[in-house]
């Protein structure tokens, strides 16, 4: 495997889809909402959320291992259970640290072009705010996901503070339609956190990672999985209604048979593990093309 295939499978760069999505659609609803839109800052907004991904990720790995919630792990996933570079003695655990690291000062210079770029230092905070949700995740003691708000930190940090920095970025000003529109998507990347919980359930558990699925086991825990899926749904057609979104974002509705078919299959097998991959990988799916979808009506509706 050569060096950049290495990374690419180090930051797990499939999963970079949790960044591109809310970058893509802050700043197209910033489009929709001003007609505001700048290719350049656009583009250094998502090299520089890609590269703060590609660092959390690294990190995670790092410390997961640090805790051996990873390395006593069987029931990995080409989805859950991490990299496995260090489980598999491809990259040692200071490397993969080191990665992390770079990748955060590659991000950290994206933010200072940024910063010189809009209007105070919010950006800044924004960034900040972000680290710490992607480092404190599971690093240390207080870490997010071994004391059952790991899945509110990743709903902000995934999903509100993209939205809404990435169409500050556009604009030069927060707004509220950003912020109530940040929620269907940090709701389906949440759901993608969470789904990933369940072939990790055992793991966690032994190492006292009590994120919600440990905390409710995995029966009691599907009602979590049910109202992010639905609740998605709901809150698009909410903010249609009430928050000003354009209408035409309701073509993201069309990917209601692919959570539908993704619900029956976690219903059906969430206490297996080969059999819960489709689960995994459709809750994945649904998060891209109602992401995809939404950005694409906010195009439509500056347009029309």
């Amino acid at each position: 495997m050569n060096t950049f295939k290495l990374w690419i499978k180090a930051a797990r760069a499939p999963f970079f889809t949790g960044v591109i999505v809310p970058v893509l659609f802050g700043s197209s609803l910033a489009y929709y909402d001003t007609g505001r839109f700048d290719w350049l800052l656009f583009a250094v907004t998502m090299i520089g959320m890609i590269f703060a991904q590609a660092a959390a990720n690294l990190a995670n790995d790092y410390f997961d291992h640090k805790t051996t919630d990873d390395d006593i792990n069987p029931h990995f996933t080409p989805f859950s259970g991490g990299s496995r570079v260090i489980q598999d003695n491809i990259l040692s655990p200071v490397t993969v640290l080191t990665g992390a690291i770079v990748c955060w000062v590659a991000a950290l210079g994206a933010g200072i072009y940024l910063v010189f770029n809009t209007p105070g230092y919010w950006v800044l905070l924004l960034a900040a705010l972000g680290f710490i949700g992607g480092f404190f995740y599971t690093a240390t003691r207080f870490a997010f996901s071994y004391n059952r708000v790991g899945e509110i930190a990743i709903l902000i940090c995934f999903g509100i503070l993209p939205v809404t920095g990435s169409y500050f970025v556009q604009t030069g000003h927060f707004s509220w339609l950003s912020f109530w529109t940040s929620f269907p998507i940090g709701f389906l990347i949440t759901a993608i956190l969470y789904v990933n919980q369940y072939p990790d359930y055992e793991a966690d558990k032994a190492v006292q990672k009590n994120h919600l699925v440990v905390t409710f086991g995995k029966s009691g825990g599907r009602a979590g999985f049910y109202f992010l899926i639905f609740g998605n749904y709901a809150a698009i057609i909410l903010v249609v209604l009430f928050a000003g979104l354009t209408s035409y974002a309701l073509i993201a509705l069309l990917t209601l048979p692919i959570a539908l078919k993704t619900l029956r299959i976690f219903a059906r097998e969430y206490e297996k593990i080969k059999e819960f991959i489709p689960a995994q990988a459709g809750t994945i799916q649904v998060h891209l093309l109602t992401g995809l979808l939404m950005s694409a009506g906010c195009v439509i509706g500056a347009i029309l």
